[in-house]
């Protein structure tokens, strides 16, 4: 009994935690699994965490469309990049051993842990033109309008695929700050579309994971109601909590979970 409340518990705190700064909730599920299932392979907590992933991505991107603030045209273009690399992480993670996986993930915990900290306020000055021009409304009446360079995007997404299927984490740990300092997305507008984005590559990721048995079904269950939940307390709240407050505190969250990781590793 006490296995399935935890299991909902972290299902819900990932949930809320991803999708209210655009980062999916793997950064959560990944390490909880670790800790509480140390046997558990590594392929298995990617494929699980990425089945848990897709259901949060679903139940937030609701809320972000009725919001009217998710960019449809780059969040599919993102995606169709991000897919093959989806493919191939999953792949990969079929054949990493588990000192590899902890060590890497922990490296690739403290990299995202010290993007947030030290993430520059202003938009990175890019040196390619702006191939697209974005301009709407959104249900509040807000206005965005932004240009930014797509191949950029295309690019960044496809590495951001593979990254997120090998480790089942949310692309948005590295997409949304992609999003504001090299193509200057609003922060509000690039997790709404992260996370449509995140949905779209998700699905072949789990499908992808499911065809090499790497997805416990049994913790999906009890990890998925609490995602969906969560992914909507989640995106309701993105307007209300201090942004830069979440952040400091996820990114010290993150450095301590990063060096237990590798040193289980």
């Amino acid at each position: 009994m006490l296995t399935y409340l935890l299991l909902l518990g972290i299902g819900l705190t990932a949930g809320i935690s991803g999708s209210l700064v655009g980062l999916g909730g793997g950064f959560i599920v990944v390490p909880a699994l670790t800790f509480i299932f140390p046997d558990m392979q590594p392929s298995h907590l990617a494929g699980t965490s990425m089945a848990m992933l897709l259901c949060n991505s679903i139940s937030s991107t609701y809320v972000y469309a009725k919001q009217k603030r998710i960019d449809y045209q780059a969040a599919v273009r993102f995606a169709a990049a991000s897919i093959p690399g989806s493919v191939i992480g999953a792949l990969f993670a079929k054949h990493m051993e588990g000192k590899m996986f902890f060590v890497s993930f922990g490296i690739f915990l403290i990299f995202i842990a010290l993007l947030l900290l030290f993430k520059p306020k202003k938009p990175i000055a890019w040196p390619f033109k702006p191939t697209v021009k974005r301009n709407f409304i959104d249900h509040s009446g807000e206005r965005f309008e932004y240009a930014y360079h797509m191949p950029t995007g295309i690019v960044i997404s496809f590495l951001v695929g593979f990254m997120a299927s090998l480790f089942g984490v949310g692309g948005g740990s590295l997409m949304v700050p992609t999003m504001t300092l090299l193509l200057s997305f609003s922060p509000h507008i690039a997790v709404a579309t992260s996370m449509l984005q995140i949905f779209l590559s998700a699905i072949v990721s789990t499908t992808t994971h499911a065809f090499l048995l790497n997805i416990d079904w049994y913790m999906v269950l009890f990890l998925a109601p609490g995602a969906i939940i969560g992914g909507q307390i989640g995106a309701r709240l993105a307007k209300r909590v201090p942004a830069k407050l979440l952040l400091k505190l996820l990114s010290v969250f993150l450095i301590l979970v990063s060096f237990r990781l590798m040193m289980k590793g």
